[in-house]
């Protein structure tokens, strides 16, 4: 989903109406504060998002609202693209050192511009999927994770329980639980998950 925050609405339906030529889905918000709402609830698309914020806007401007998600941790998983009719380059070198993904300076090439916002997408999606495989690790209890470390490891059952001082059978229930809850059927998969 890409997240157009601009406080003109000839600018936020010209940019929808581009995301629209390219196939991506697209929200307007009028106001950084109504972007963070929505960013504080957290319900992002699994496909990937993106956010176009222009730089000046009354009451928060996108520079505060970018300050905001990146003290939330959020810009990996909302890869941040500034316009801005107004930029000078000490703004866009310090946005893009403090993580935003492009700074672009209207007019622009929208060609240029719908390919980075493709590129944020994908980027998002990828910080998304590493979030989810976090998340699942956290789940693994000390145990599950000294037996996943043997089994990336290419510890066969046997080996893995000599080394742990458990039986075969513990390691087999250990095993099933660690793949159960990262979601994968084999090691070779597990591997592949956490490379």
């Amino acid at each position: 989903m890409l997240h157009i925050v601009d406080d003109e609405a000839v600018v936020r339906d010209a940019l929808s109406w581009l995301a629209s030529s390219r196939a991506i889905a697209a929200t307007t918000y009028e106001s950084a504060a109504a972007f963070l709402a929505f960013a504080q609830g957290g319900a992002f698309d699994p496909e990937g998002d993106c956010v176009l914020l222009d730089v000046r806007m009354p009451e928060i401007s996108g520079v505060a609202a970018f300050d905001q998600l990146a003290a939330r941790g959020l810009t990996a998983r909302l890869p941040v693209i500034f316009l801005t009719g107004h930029g000078d380059v000490p703004m866009a070198v310090d946005t893009l050192k403090r993580g935003a993904f492009d700074f672009f300076e209207k007019p622009f090439n929208d060609n240029q511009l719908m390919d980075r916002v493709q590129e944020g997408l994908a980027a998002s999606r990828q910080a998304s999927a590493k979030a989810a495989v976090q998340a699942r690790l956290a789940t693994l209890s000390s145990r599950e994770r000294e037996v996943l470390d043997l089994i990336l490891a290419g510890k066969m059952n046997k080996v893995v329980a000599d080394e742990l001082g458990i039986s075969m059978r513990t390691v087999e229930v250990h095993r099933a639980h660690i793949f159960d809850k990262m979601q994968v059927k084999t090691a070779v998969e597990l591997a592949g998950l956490l490379k």
